[in-house]
């Protein structure tokens, strides 16, 4: 199949008129998949050995899903099931299944974040006779989240270029509008060079984005400082 530039200036806003909904479906997916992170972390931290088992079992079993079947199975399957019977749209089924997987993902970076602060972090925090809520607030989550926001922005990265997954249940992202282009005029290359493009584009620079953040919190995180500081106001 020969190139042809009419083709590909043709078909450029015809694709591009999709960018928005790719861009909010990104967004929405990531918002919900960041916030729901935090829900399985806390789950797992119950002191329950049945509900984290449990809580654990759920989590490998979506991250072991290819985010595809989890589309299909909330967008065409869901309704069918017995009691439940939840029909959703495609834009709503796309941000649950999506923003469901990757929260099991998020929710083991908040994990590492955690587990990296220091026992005596979790020791100081309890001599200051914090309440649970302010142990969390003001000592652990004020230093578990900050080395996380790299990874965090990988994943918000890794997101938008799976988004495109969604046009397999009727989402009319920039990938579905490529493929209708094709379908009506039977040629499919310059379409989808307009997606690659597009991606490359708003991609590239939100990964050096993300690499110049983990530099700058690499040079400013003093995890001592913070606590300090904490320990001050409290006096």
């Amino acid at each position: 199949m020969n190139w042809k530039w009419d083709m590909f200036f043709d078909a450029f806003p015809f694709v591009l008129q999709g960018l928005g909904i790719t861009v909010a479906l990104t967004i929405a997916c990531y918002i919900f998949a960041v916030v729901f992170g935090f829900v399985w972390t806390f789950l797992k931290r119950i002191p329950i050995k049945s509900v984290h088992w449990l809580v654990s079992w759920v989590m490998e079993f979506i991250r072991s899903t290819p985010p595809l079947v989890q589309l299909f199975f909330i967008y065409y399957a869901l309704p069918m099931v017995p009691v439940i019977e939840i029909s959703l749209n495609a834009f709503l089924s796309a941000v649950l299944g999506l923003g469901l997987h990757y929260s099991t993902y998020i929710a083991e970076v908040y994990r590492s974040g955690i587990e990296s602060i220091p026992k005596g972090q979790w020791e100081a925090s309890t001599a200051l006779n914090f309440t649970r809520r302010q142990k969390w607030t003001k000592i652990i989550l004020p230093q578990a989240i900050p080395p996380t926001i790299p990874m965090l922005g990988n994943y918000f990265i890794i997101m938008f270029k799976e988004v495109p997954l969604a046009s397999t249940i009727g989402v009319t992202g920039i990938l579905h509008m490529a493929n209708t282009y094709g379908s009506h005029h039977f040629r499919y290359l310059e379409a989808l060079t307009i997606v690659a493009i597009i991606f490359l584009v708003l991609s590239y620079p939100a990964a050096i984005l993300v690499r110049k953040l983990e530099e700058k919190m690499n040079r400013r995180f003093d995890k001592n400082e913070l606590l300090e500081e904490n320990k001050g106001a409290v006096s």
